[in-house]
């Protein structure tokens, strides 16, 4: 997320804890906390794909490989 949208977002939370937020503020800081959320978890994908676990025999294991919980064969 670029910085000028993240001081934005940081504005508006700051300005809800003064005051109520008009409409379309809410609705630009709701934009704003999506696309942040989206950031992050996209972070957060990349460092899991990159993660590789040693077991205690010495065998590793890529994390984006790992079968995720619920899933089938």
């Amino acid at each position: 997320m670029e910085k000028k949208k993240l001081d934005r977002l940081s504005e508006l939370t700051a300005i809800s804890r003064k005051r109520e937020l008009t409409a379309d503020e809410k609705s630009e800081r709701e934009c704003l906390r999506n696309e942040y959320r989206r950031g992050v978890i996209a972070n957060m994908q990349a460092q899991l794909d990159n993660t590789v676990i040693v077991r205690p025999d010495g065998s590793t294991v890529e994390v984006k490989n790992m079968k995720r919980s619920g899933e089938e064969s």
